[in-house]
């Protein structure tokens, strides 16, 4: 992976030159917009919502809607004077405890990678961390934008996370969500039993993309040639009557007991050969 950006990573007085790479990789499938008639590429133009006709580059300016069709045009200039002073550096203000920073908060990943002569300093920072069970809080500008950041381990590596800015969460309070006291006891007891039963250790490669793996089926077949068979689905809505949740969660424990031993193990044995036991999982909740 390329350096997205070179500087410091500091904690006190200690100064860590670091180097920041992504730690995840974009694996969309892209498509390019063409022409039917012979395949071109279609190119998008910006367009003047008045009277139709595209605008050059030239005559384009930025602005800030603060009322229903009212702006305030900014310039370069404007841009300039709220610029942060260019920083190289990633400034850890606090540590706080993983457990008390509420997981949206996070966005994206990066791996801080020491530079030539940081790597005493970044091992010594990386026990640290790890053995406080603590997150690193600080900023760092990328691209002359500033963002909040998280410094944890993983593994052997500093993990930076950009995090989101406590006004970029949607209060919780906005919405409605049903209280506890519905749930009866042993409605509740039953529904841990089977989450007792599907419980399984974390293993990522368990779950695929299956839409992804169907639509590169589709490209590889029409690259020879081959004629598509579309299959049927049943676009109906759900039903949305109200159910007997303690009939569900009866057949789900049942289904699970008829299956045993033996049914965990086929479940198993299934994934390793590229099955979806999690989607089939579902289905028994139904």
């Amino acid at each position: 992976m390329a350096t997205i950006w070179k500087g410091s990573l500091t904690f006190g007085l200690v100064n860590i030159p670091v180097e920041l790479r992504s730690a995840v990789r974009s694996d969309n499938i892209s498509f390019r917009l063409l022409h039917e008639e012979d395949l071109s590429p279609v190119k998008y133009e910006r367009v003047c919502q008045r009277d139709g006709e595209p605008v050059p580059w030239d005559e384009i300016v930025k602005g800030y809607e603060y009322a229903k069709g009212k702006f305030v045009v900014l310039t370069d200039e404007d841009f300039k004077a709220a610029a942060l002073e260019s920083s190289k550096t990633i400034d850890i203000l606090d540590f706080v405890q993983e457990s008390e920073i509420d997981p949206r908060y996070f966005e994206t990943p990066y791996y801080l990678v020491p530079a030539k002569g940081g790597e005493k300093a970044y091992a010594l920072l990386r026990e640290a961390v790890r053995n406080a069970g603590a997150v690193g809080i600080g900023k760092i500008i990328i691209r002359q934008s500033q963002h909040l950041a998280g410094v944890k381990v993983v593994g052997d590596a500093l993990v930076l996370e950009i995090m989101r800015f406590a006004n970029e969460l949607v209060d919780v309070d906005d919405f409605t969500f049903p209280k506890a006291e519905l749930v009866r006891p042993q409605e509740l007891k039953m529904a841990e039993q089977l989450v007792a039963n599907l419980a399984e250790p974390f293993d990522p490669e368990r779950y695929t993309d299956d839409y992804r793996a169907n639509l590169m089926k589709v490209i590889k077949a029409k690259m020879k040639g081959q004629k598509i068979a579309v299959a049927e689905h049943d676009d109906a809505p759900e039903d949305t009557k109200v159910i007997d949740l303690m009939a569900r969660l009866q057949a789900s424990l049942e289904g699970g007991k008829r299956g045993g031993a033996a049914g965990r193990s086929a479940r198993k044995g299934a994934s390793a050969k590229g099955a979806k036991p999690a989607k089939a999982r579902r289905t028994k909740t139904a």
